[in-house]
């Protein structure tokens, strides 16, 4: 076996060109292992992406180029470099959530899982060799940085002195600092395509109940969705194939069942392409928040560049159809409508109750008196703003019953109901919006400014996230194409023609301290 990789240029790497080098024998699945492990070793202290390593990567490298060497057909993950997003439970190893209280390391509890969750088994079995697991802030309460974790900030690897997205903040900094070749990540209010567009990189969020969240952490079991963090779309379908599916543990992905295209997430490339696609625009019928100037000049210079592949535009869309009107923030928070978190407690109870008999924690009453000295729902709780959801208190009071969502699920409900109305009155393929409204800002300035995060969230649609250009400052400038329920092979395949024909990204240039 190689115990020294040659000439491996990981900042370069894709799916497509790991499976090239297993089989032109210019390296294997341990060799790339190694030097993957080698860039965090190198750039992990400064940029705090990976905050467990998982001592068996080698052994299951040398397994799968085993399995190779005896001529077993195996899938286009087999042998690719992965980390897995911290809340995600994974045998072997605490799932902390960031939170210092629940890890013994910090002078918490630790939560080890009886099972891996569905998404980490579906990894396992397709072969990917998992490094790691990566840094999240306490709970994955903010979708813009991981600075209160336990284990510290994480930087972004783009430009260390700005945000780098979150809560998703150690997938998108591993894959970026080509630590992986590809990230798991998870969102409940933007925690996929925030910390993928601040760091120039490839997210999607799929529609939910698409991908199963058994397993992972919750924040809402009515908005959270698992979905891939890459360098290239091409990538991130090729990971969704794999997640996505149904599992008896998460019945809502009984939904999704006849919804995946035949043939897989990339089996439209090529043939649905930007040329004549009907794409929506951002603008105050979807949003009543502007862009700034320079994020405005950036957006009418990505328009140009999709009617140049031959797209058709439609301004506002939205505009009359009072889609804006329903956005609500909750209190004090001034952008981030928190409906559908109402079920949080119910949600940690269910979440417990599958960690096993013998987890530390096994009811949301026995996390709520292990984590009392900063509880998440006080006074001073990150999660403190959902006592102004009318629906919360109830479901606090009584974890283990199933919680009212009548205002959610009617929210939704009208969410939806528009979206459907304008993609059919306008005959739109896709919604192309700027995925911020302004520059990404410095750390610790404040927060990231989405174009849409609650709306795609309460109303489960999917959204993909592509790099289109940097400001003048090199802060990435990100789009979001968003489409109904269960369009996520049409919108990668316009995102792909986008990505291919502008190839904005430019691998970023890791620097020390």
């Amino acid at each position: 076996m190689n115990q020294i990789t040659p000439d491996i240029d990981l900042t370069t790497l894709t799916i497509d060109s790991v499976q090239e080098g297993f089989q032109s024998g210019r390296f294997n699945a341990e060799s790339l292992a190694r030097a993957c492990l080698a860039q965090i070793e190198t750039w992990n202290a400064r940029y705090n992406a990976v905050i467990f390593l998982n001592d068996e990567a080698f052994d299951d490298a040398r397994a799968i180029d085993r399995r190779r060497q005896a001529g077993e057909a195996l899938g286009p993950l087999a042998g690719v470099p992965v980390v897995v997003k911290d809340p995600m439970d994974m045998v072997g190893f605490p799932t902390t959530a960031g939170w210092a209280l629940l890890h013994s390391k910090t002078g918490g509890v630790d939560l080890m899982p009886a099972t891996d969750a569905p998404v980490v088994a579906r990894m396992r079995a397709a072969g990917a060799i998992i490094l790691g697991k990566t840094n999240v802030p306490i709970l994955s309460h903010t979708g813009t940085h991981a600075d209160d974790s336990w284990a510290g900030p994480t930087l972004n690897v783009v430009m260390p002195d700005r945000v780098p997205g979150g809560s998703s903040a150690g997938t998108a900094t591993a894959v970026g600092a080509s630590m992986a070749v590809l990230g798991l990540a998870e969102e409940t209010g933007g925690s996929i395509q925030n910390p993928a567009s601040a760091q120039d990189l490839v997210g999607i969020k799929p529609t939910i109940g698409l991908v199963p969240n058994a397993g992972v952490m919750p924040l809402s079991g009515n908005r959270d969705v698992v979905g891939p963090i890459a360098r290239t779309v091409k990538d991130a379908a090729l990971c969704l194939d794999v997640l996505a599916g149904y599992s008896a543990e998460d019945p809502k992905t009984l939904a999704g069942v006849g919804k995946k295209p035949v043939g897989g997430y990339t089996s439209k490339f090529g043939s649905r392409t930007l040329e004549g696609a009907r794409i929506g625009l951002y603008g105050p019928g979807w949003r009543t928040q502007p862009l700034s100037g320079e994020a405005n000049a950036l957006y009418l210079r990505a328009a140009d560049e999709l009617k140049a592949r031959g797209a058709v535009l439609i301004d506002d869309p939205f505009a009359g159809t009072g889609f804006a009107d329903l956005r609500q923030p909750t209190p004090p928070l001034a952008n981030f409508d928190a409906r559908g978190m109402e079920s949080v407690p119910y949600d940690l109870q269910k979440y417990l109750e599958r960690l096993g008999p013998d987890a530390a924690l096994t009811s949301f009453a026995e996390f709520a008196a292990a984590t009392q000295s900063e509880s998440a729902f006080g006074p001073k709780g990150v999660l403190s703003y959902l006592h102004n959801l009318p629906q919360f208190a109830a479901a606090l009071k009584s974890p283990t019953v199933p919680p009212d969502l009548s205002d959610f699920i009617a929210l939704k409900e009208a969410y939806l109901r528009i979206v459907d109305e304008v993609f059919e009155r306008e005959r739109l393929d896709a919604l192309v919006f700027p995925q911020m409204r302004e520059e990404l800002p410095a750390v610790k300035t404040g927060t990231i400014q989405e174009t849409t995060v609650g709306e795609l969230n309460i109303a489960g649609l999917p959204a993909v996230t592509v790099p289109a250009g940097y400001y003048a400052s090199g802060a990435p400038f990100g789009l979001l194409f968003v489409g109904p329920l269960w369009s996520e092979a049409v919108l990668l395949a316009l995102a792909h023609d986008y990505e291919q024909a502008t190839q904005h990204r430019k691998p970023p240039r890791l620097r020390g301290a």
